[in-house]
């Protein structure tokens, strides 16, 4: 078996990229674990707290426990996915800009883009 823990200590590559994953501690039906999201994950699942009316914990918790198979975190990542869906109407994505091609890619982005 593997040192799990091999990772620690080592320095990165010269250019090598920070990690953009925020590591925070969250608690789990009592059991406290951490979940490492993207920034605009986190605030995501802070919306979604605040429209429930449910802590972070009561929200990771109710994930964690249907989550089957996957890790924890990308059960959460699912869960936005699908809660955001869920509530997104035609009439919001047409006030958001959505599908109107004037609101697209620049002509210049596009002229880029190599055919299909």
């Amino acid at each position: 078996m593997g040192n799990s823990f091999a990772h620690i200590g080592q320095e990165r590559a010269p250019g090598e990229p920070r990690s953009t994953l925020v590591n925070r501690n969250v608690t789990v039906a009592g059991h406290r674990t951490s979940v490492r999201l993207e920034p605009e994950m986190w605030a995501a699942l802070k919306q979604v707290c605040a429209r429930e009316r449910m802590t972070l914990h009561e929200i990771v918790t109710l994930v964690g426990r249907g989550r089957g198979q996957s890790s924890l975190t990308a059960a959460l990542r699912v869960h936005l996915l699908i809660y955001f869906q869920a509530a997104a109407t035609d009439e919001g994505h047409r006030r958001a800009g959505h599908g109107v091609p004037a609101r697209r890619l620049p002509v210049e982005l596009l002229a880029a883009q190599p055919p299909i």
